[in-house]
């Protein structure tokens, strides 16, 4: 089964799709989809070729993607919090040359005269007739690369994984432990560009003929009233929203919820124990990562257990193993390595990077420390890599650094994640200056602002007289941390 494929298990004249008052059935969401394909095609986009969205959630993203995917081609889904800046860079490496975007960016800075992207508004680039594009030719099959997921590398620029529509299918029908059917309402209020968002939310809703009910800005108060006016079943959210409507919803205003699932980081249980408390429903977790498209762990429902992500999931492969490669006892901490059908292809255009990711008999190394129970429930203890989680994105220390670097005045600098009650973790920027240079923090802060997304930009920063090191040199992040923590303790 190719992706565009899994909206045939949908009944024609069911809900699919409700966006801001707008409803869309099965058969509605067919004839969308190729409008977009159609207009696609007629723009000159073949099999293979790459097509990027850059759009807040909407019926018309979905709607693009699986014109996109339809005809062969390759979808580059892009954060757009991110700066021109750096969607100039995933562009010009997936080789992008049509973009259908909410907003006009402004890129030809960016790039030299021989280079183009060309812009269409996503809103309206169903509407008109074109001449119906031929269908796929009998040798494109489910092992074709669907869409190129880029996330940011912990050397600096973000690396492309590329699944294949078997990835992405596979991954859906492992979200069978959600027991989402026909009758069920979805909500999508996370961004769709996110992997987590747009397999556990979107493409399963799909798979089941359940209905998803689109939100396209966050806003607590809003997404409470959705979730009760339109009587929403299932919600798939990050930890810090949990945290919000918590606070803020009655116990009558999720009476229709069944499910309620967190992911993105790792849920307090304190918190659980509140949302449990003043709701009556658990929260089931998952664990994944965009390489694995992204499901790992996902937990069934009526089976969750707090503090666990979840346990196998049929057709995939765990590790747990110590720095040595042999894998660990039960209840030991080690690395988490992964094989089966939803680890990606490769990193797009990085063949080293695929490399040291996948080893020679199809590993998938996540870079992170589980463990697993007794009664074969999976527990994340830690991360071997520095990535920092807020609000359920992905923040790479190493590529704020790069930028702080070219601060003027920066002598050493280090991007470190602390502690924060609301978004889990945050950035927290240490650095020291130059012999004879003046650093404001107000305005390295303006000038990481404006070469980085909001989201990345560290909450905290603080100037040392000189960044720490080790013995060997090299910056002592754990001396920074130990410090920080202690001097917050006094």
């Amino acid at each position: 089964m190719l992706v565009h494929e899994i909206i045939k298990n949908g009944h024609s004249e069911d809900i699919a799709i409700v966006d801001e008052g707008r409803k869309f059935t099965y058969a509605d969401f067919a004839e969308k989809i190729k409008k977009f394909r159609n207009r696609l095609y007629n723009l000159g986009i073949r099999q293979g070729d790459r097509v990027g969205i850059f759009s807040r959630n909407s019926a018309e993203f979905v709607f693009a993607y699986f014109g996109i995917t339809s005809l062969g081609a390759i979808c580059v889904p892009i954060n757009f919090q991110l700066s021109n800046r750096e969607t100039a860079f995933i562009l010009k490496n997936a080789d992008v040359q049509h973009l259908l975007t909410y907003e006009k960016l402004e890129l030809d800075e960016f790039f030299t005269k021989g280079e183009k992207v060309f812009q269409h508004d996503i809103n309206t680039f169903g509407e008109g007739e074109f001449e119906d594009a031929p269908d796929l030719p009998k040798n494109f099959d489910e092992n074709n690369p669907c869409v190129i997921i880029y996330t940011s590398g912990t050397t600096g620029n973000p690396k492309g994984a590329v699944l294949s529509h078997k990835n992405l299918v596979h991954n859906t029908k492992q979200c069978e432990v959600f027991k989402c059917d026909r009758n069920c309402k979805v909500l999508c209020v996370l961004p769709m560009y996110h992997c987590f968002e747009w397999t556990c939310a979107v493409l399963n809703t799909f798979y089941r003929g359940a209905s998803a009910y689109v939100m396209r800005v966050f806003k607590p108060k809003e997404m409470i009233d959705m979730v009760r006016d339109y009587q929403l079943t299932d919600m798939i959210i990050v930890p810090s929203i949990f945290k919000l409507v918590t606070a803020l919803a009655k116990a009558e205003d999720f009476k229709s919820v069944r499910f309620a699932m967190s992911g993105g980081t790792t849920l307090p249980e304190k918190m659980i124990e509140e949302f449990t408390k003043k709701f009556g429903l658990p929260i089931a977790e998952g664990y994944g990562l965009s390489e694995a498209s992204p499901c790992v762990f996902l937990t069934t429902h009526g089976k969750e257990r707090a503090g666990s992500c979840g346990q196998l999931l049929w057709g995939e492969e765990i590790k747990i193993v110590d720095e040595k490669g042999n894998e660990v006892a039960t209840g030991e901490p080690g690395e988490l390595l992964v094989r089966g059908g939803q680890v990606m292809l490769e990193y797009w255009k990085n063949p080293t990077a695929t490399a040291e990711t996948i080893d020679k008999d199809g590993w998938l190394h996540t870079g992170d420390v589980a463990k697993v129970d007794a009664d074969g429930y999976y527990y994340i203890v830690s991360r071997i890599k520095e990535m920092i989680i807020s609000m359920g994105e992905n923040i790479y220390p190493r590529e704020i650094e790069e930028v702080v670097y070219q601060f003027k005045g920066i002598k050493d600098a280090a991007v470190i994640g602390v502690e924060d009650k609301l978004r889990g973790e945050v950035g927290a920027c240490f650095y020291d200056v130059k012999d004879g240079e003046k650093v404001d923090a107000r305005e390295l802060k303006k000038y990481l602002q404006k070469n980085l997304a909001m989201y990345k930009i560290p909450r905290e920063f603080h100037e040392m007289k000189e960044i720490p090191r080790t013995s060997t040199g090299k910056i002592s992040k754990r001396k920074i941390l130990e410090d920080y923590l202690a001097a917050q303790n006094k």
